[in-house]
Order: structure tokens, then C-alpha cells, then sequence
């Protein structure tokens, strides 16, 4: 598949590792639980009805709007239960263990295919298939069936303020790689008394902030271990580290030209956020869910990839996923299934709907869905458009996350207080040797 896309089908240039992204991603919710929802009101067009259980918190209050337009429009009743966050799984079993189960629901991942595929029908030669402006974010079962695809996806990288770069003396375009990104952080560093403002926000290492490197930096390192051996899944029991290095470059030169000293982020509290909100800072590590947030405050905000010095680099993109699929019941009456299609394809295709939907989730990869109004994702077009490769997120498939997090924060926490090459060898057994520990344990 050719990575020079347009900007409507980039997604399309993550390949095959794009396609079994887990549901870990910070921005949203899944996982198991309660739920909340309403019913719209019924109506006559046609037997055929919908149930959507919606993954995302966030979109509760446009999907409930969203279904009783509908109905409205339509006569075709639309009920929508959204799981409360952290409780997908537990209220999809819940929910598809009643007679009436939900029609629409989701299966994010490739452990997700396994579990539910049987209960989703096969998507290829829908509607809704026909819409889709890439494949890329489908997941497939292993006959080749078409059990979910993707409705958005989100980007993480490098947040930057042109304006205080440029003030620095510097421009947007001079960063194409890590030495150039390298020089600019340092000098803005170096001259931060007089500029009023530093290279890096804080990198704190608390709990609220901490996945934002043993998370998404981490990909990096995945990413292009990838590039080597081939995408990770959940089979994934160890890896190299290989590319550890160039975690390292970067990592180093956001704790060492921050506004924060390295030996202050163990206990976080700085509020990195404000700081870059703030003008107080050039840089920050965040994704596509904060661009509204910093947009607001820093209107010219842009998002650049994670330069860490490996070859090539300087057509490397953002890093692109999902964790969002929508899934067709397979045990549903055919007009149930007829009707949630029909639904599927007015949501991404309507403008007023796709518009409503694309205000919350950032970008829909459908030919006729509103485009977006996210300026890191048109970023992350941008890049594609000139070729890049996207960065899928292999950080999905971290086992055990929450232990091997953990260790590998108190790694960093002790290379951050003593920058020893001693104390990087103890954070390479963390990223490491801890993946391989942590898998063994997750597949007892």
C-alpha cells in the first residue's frame, strides 16, 4: 500500500500493524462494568431496530442526540448504553446475555477478535463497508472475515509552540530530525533566562503523567523494533530494545532542557499542561485528545513525530491508532442488522451527523464524514501527504501494563536522580527483561 496518501486516506499507511491495536489507549473509555443510557422513541420504518453499546464516555451525549434525530427522522428506533469508563468488556457480557442484545457494539482489539468474533457478522460488501475511505483500521478473524472496523482514530507526538520557537529564533521547518530537533531544545534551553520560557515542560514521573514516556515514548522504540521482526501482537513474549538508544536521545534531552530538573520529577505535581498552556514551555508529550484544551491557549500549537535519531527519520510521522471498532451483531435478526448498517452509514455520511460526531472524535475515516476540525490529526495528514510512514501503537500490546509500568518508572526515577550508565543498564532490564517477565506472567 502506498504511504503517499491523500489526506482523507492516510490512515491507510500504518500497514497491517495498525490493525490490532488494544483498548489501553489513554483517552478513552472500555474496559468492564456498569452502564447508562436511554432509549429514543419507537417508530415504523420498516421491523428493523438498533442497539448501540458505545465504547466512548465522551461521545454519550452526541450519540444520544444523534440516535433520537434518527428516529425522528427515520421512525427506526435507536437506543444507545454507554459503558462508564474503565467497563466495556464487563458490560458488553452483561448486555449480550439478554434477549434483546445490542446490535452495534465494539471489538478493538486482536484479543477482542478472538473472544467476540463469533458474535459479529462479516462487514465485507456493506453499506458501510463501501464508506470506508481505508482498510486499515479493520480487524480481521482468521478466515478472513470482516469482524469490526474502525469509526476514528487518535495521534500522539511531539506538541510545539511556533510562536515561542520562533521567538527563540528559530522556525517550525529547521526541525526535521533529532539533531535539528536536538539543537533547537538546547539553545532555547541554554538562553532560557533571557527568553522567559524553556525547551520541555516537566516530565513528571507521578501516576497522572508517567505513561506519557512508558506508554507512548515507548512506541518508539516498539515501533521500529517492528520494522525489524515484524508488528507485534499478543504473542509478542520479548523483545530486543534494540532501539533503546534513541529512546534514550530523546528522553534525555526532555529531562535535561526542561523547566524541571531531572532529579525533581519522581513525585510529578508540576502540572505540565499549564506549564505549556502558559508559554512557559516550547515542548510537550501529548496527543490528539489535547488539542482543544492547548488550541485555546496557543492557537498556533503543532504537533511534530518523536525524532530520536534513528535512520530515515526525517520521513517518519505521528503516531496513529485505534482502539475504536464497531462490531455488527452476527446473532441479531437481519432486519436488526439491516438497520444498524443503515444507521452506520447515515452517522458517517449525514453532515450535520458526521459533523456531530467528528466534534468529538477528532476524524472519521469515511469518504463522505465532515473533515476535521483537529489540528494535530490534519498534522498527522499533513505528514502523510508528503510521504511519512505512520507509527502504529505497538505500546498496546505491553503485558501486564500496570506492573511493567511501574518498574520501569522506578527505573527511571533512579537514572533521573543519577545519570549513570549503571542506572540505564537497570532501566534497560525494566523495559526489557520486564517485558518478558510480565508476559510470562500474564500467560501462566
Amino acid at each position: 500500500m502506498s504511504k503517499n496518501l491523500s489526506r482523507r486516506t492516510f490512515l491507510g499507511a500504518a500497514g497491517a500493524g495498525m490493525m490490532a491495536v488494544g483498548l489501553a489507549a489513554c483517552s478513552s473509555g472500555g474496559g468492564s462494568g456498569s452502564a447508562s443510557g436511554s432509549s429514543a422513541a419507537s417508530g415504523g420504518a420498516g421491523d428493523g431496530k438498533v442497539y448501540w453499546l458505545n465504547f466512548k464516555p465522551e461521545l454519550d451525549e452526541a450519540a444520544q442526540s444523534l440516535a433520537a434525530k434518527y428516529t425522528e427522522e427515520t421512525g427506526v428506533p435507536v437506543k444507545v448504553v454507554t459503558a462508564a469508563s474503565g467497563t466495556y468488556q464487563q458490560t458488553l457480557i452483561a448486555e449480550m446475555d439478554k434477549s434483546e442484545a445490542p446490535t452495534l457494539f465494539i471489538i478493538g482489539n486482536a484479543a477482542g477478535v478472538k473472544e467476540w468474533g463469533d458474535y459479529a457478522m462479516d462487514l465485507k460488501g456493506t453499506a458501510i463497508e463501501a464508506e470506508l475511505t481505508t482498510d486499515a483500521y479493520n480487524l480481521y478473524d482468521a478466515a478472513g472475515k470482516l469482524v469490526s472496523m474502525g469509526y476514528c482514530y487518535e495521534c500522539y507526538g511531539i506538541v510545539a509552540n511556533p510562536d515561542l520557537i520562533e521567538k527563540a529564533g528559530h522556525k517550525m521547518d529547521e526541525i526535521k530530525d533529532f539533531e535539528s530537533l536536538k539543537a533547537v531544545a538546547e539553545d532555547i534551553h541554554a538562553r532560557a533566562g533571557e527568553l522567559g520560557f524553556d525547551a520541555f515542560v516537566a516530565t513528571d514521573m507521578d501516576d497522572s503523567s508517567s505513561w506519557r514516556v512508558t506508554g507512548h515514548l515507548a512506541n518508539l522504540e516498539y515501533y521500529y523494533e517492528e520494522q525489524d521482526s515484524g508488528a507485534f501482537d499478543e504473542n509478542t513474549s520479548e523483545i530486543t530494545g534494540k532501539y533503546l538508544p534513541n529512546y534514550k536521545n530523546i528522553y534525555d534531552l526532555m529531562i535535561n532542557n526542561s523547566l524541571v530538573e531531572p532529579t525533581a520529577l519522581a513525585t510529578g505535581g508540576h502540572d505540565p499542561s499549564t506549564q505549556f498552556t502558559k508559554g512557559e514551555a516550547a515542548f510537550f508529550l501529548t496527543g490528539s485528545w489535547d488539542y482543544a484544551a492547548l488550541s485555546e491557549a496557543q492557537p498556533n500549537v503543532q504537533m511534530i513525530p518523536y525524532y530520536c535519531g534513528v535512520e530515515g527519520e526525517d520521513k517518519a510521522g505521528l503516531n496513529c491508532g485505534t482502539e475504536n471498532c464497531w462490531a455488527v451483531n452476527a446473532n441479531a435478526p437481519e432486519a436488526d442488522q439491516q438497520a444498524t448498517i443503515d444507521f452506520m452509514v447515515w452517522l458517517v455520511s449525514n453532515a450535520d451527523a458526521s459533523a456531530a460526531l467528528v466534534e468529538q472524535l477528532g476524524i472519521l475515516p469515511y469518504k463522505n464524514a465532515a473533515p476535521s476540525t483537529n489540528g494535530f490529526l490534519n498534522n498527522a495528514a499533513d505528514y502523510s501527504d508528503k510521504g511519512c510512514y505512520v507509527m502504529d501503537w505497538a505500546t498496546n500490546y505491553q503485558p501486564n501494563v500496570d506492573q511493567y509500568r511501574a518498574a520501569l518508572v522506578s527505573a527511571l526515577n533512579a537514572y533521573n536522580s543519577d545519570q549513570s550508565d549503571a542506572n540505564w543498564d537497570a532501566v534497560k532490564t525494566a523495559f526489557v527483561d520486564g517485558w518478558a517477565t510480565q508476559w510470562a506472567a500474564a500467560n501462566k
